[in-house]
């Protein structure tokens, strides 16, 4: 069997890396006729070193076979070139599968090619739905989802979604989260490593992220968000991986203000928002699972929070992972500013949500993705 895998962001690369590491367990086990090739391809719609190189590296991904290098451009473009580049990857490759995971313009485009030229597509944290069409990953999902063969989902509720959409539910394998694979594996190599050392040993901290469109390309929005971090930050202070987009939209609405590098050769600060460059996977891990808070408008924190059982304010009006909030340590506060800081502080009191673990977030759902394509007939 011989099967392209397509990573385009840098979620995407968290969820590719248990899968290659599960092909290879496979490959290990059955080294004859049942072996599984596979080709790599990175689409290059996240290509600086903080979005890409370093996260190949700490996650231990073998180099691209094929990097097409897209770049940057509008949703249209963008997934436009990864269709013209994608079409020749295949025409060479001849392969059983295409695997995409998760739901960024890579997955829908690299979908499309192969399904026009007759090539099976296996689809990884599939059934996600928000039920906002004005998201561009929204529109991702259900059309990928759509036409793909094969969907792997990552909780119950994305099985009804399929089902409801006219899926056929043998085209459908609820067999857990392939992040929570990659998030146990790193923390494993991270016993060693010490707390972030940004702020005092002893002291609390929250962590930020941010960069959503809808988020911070709003003046008004971006302004009240802003307001409320900076008076959470009275409470806990808060280290703020910023995002290149959120950094350029701020200097451009004069928001600078409230928004302080963190410098090395100083005093550790105690409170304010305070911000670093984006960080590579293992330091921005070992950021957050020490934190007392998140606050993120991002999709994987809020799984990787409810795995850990930190509790995370969710800065969205809606959330295609709600198993995180009926089960997990999740909380949807939107973006009013008055919700988001009394939900803020509401937890730093101890009365967040515990949560548990959601179902089948083991661990070993890479090697169920495996073996299910090992299994289903071509």
């Amino acid at each position: 069997m011989k099967i392209i895998l397509v990573v385009g962001a840098r979620p995407n690369f968290m969820k590719i890396a248990p899968i290659v590491a599960a092909i290879e367990a496979w490959n290990a086990d059955n080294p004859t006729t049942d072996s599984i090739a596979y080709h790599l391809v990175h689409t290059g719609q996240h290509y600086d070193e903080k979005m890409y190189r370093s996260f190949f590296r700490d996650l231990e991904i073998p180099h691209p076979h094929v990097d097409l290098e897209v770049g940057s451009g509008s949703h249209t473009h963008q997934t436009a070139q990864v269709m013209l580049r994608f079409e020749a990857v295949c025409a060479e490759q001849q392969p059983d599968w295409v695997l995409v995971v998760g739901d960024v313009n890579s997955t829908m485009a690299a979908t499309l090619v192969a399904v026009k030229m007759g090539i099976r597509v296996c689809h990884v944290e599939a059934g996600l739905r928000s039920g906002d069409r004005t998201m561009p990953e929204e529109i991702n999902r259900l059309v990928t989802d759509a036409i793909a063969d094969l969907l792997f989902t990552t909780s119950r509720d994305a099985d009804e979604n399929l089902r409801r959409e006219g899926v056929p539910p043998g085209n459908i394998r609820f067999v857990g989260n392939v992040m929570i694979d990659t998030l146990r594996r790193q923390l494993a190599r991270l016993e060693n490593l010490s707390p972030v050392t940004l702020l005092p040993a002893d002291r609390p901290y929250g962590v930020v992220t941010l960069h959503r469109p809808s988020n911070v390309d709003d003046r008004r929005v971006f302004s009240g968000i802003l307001g409320a971090l900076a008076e959470v930050s009275r409470h806990l202070p808060l280290v703020f991986p910023i995002h290149p987009r959120t950094r350029k939209m701020a200097g451009q609405f004069g928001f600078d203000g409230p928004l302080v590098d963190l410098d090395p050769t100083a005093a550790p600060p105690v409170a304010g928002i305070h911000l670093t460059d984006p960080l590579g996977y293992h330091d921005f891990l070992n950021l957050w699972r020490h934190a007392k808070l998140v606050l993120t408008d991002s999709g994987g924190l809020q799984e990787e929070t409810t795995a850990l059982g930190i509790p995370c304010l969710t800065l969205r009006e809606n959330t295609e992972r709600p198993v995180t909030i009926w089960e997990g340590t999740n909380t949807l506060v939107g973006v009013d500013p008055e919700a988001i800081v009394r939900e803020a502080l509401c937890a730093l009191e101890g009365r967040g949500k515990a949560g548990r673990v959601p179902e089948l977030w083991d661990g070993k759902a890479a090697g169920r993705i495996v073996a299910a394509l090992a299994e289903f007939p071509l």
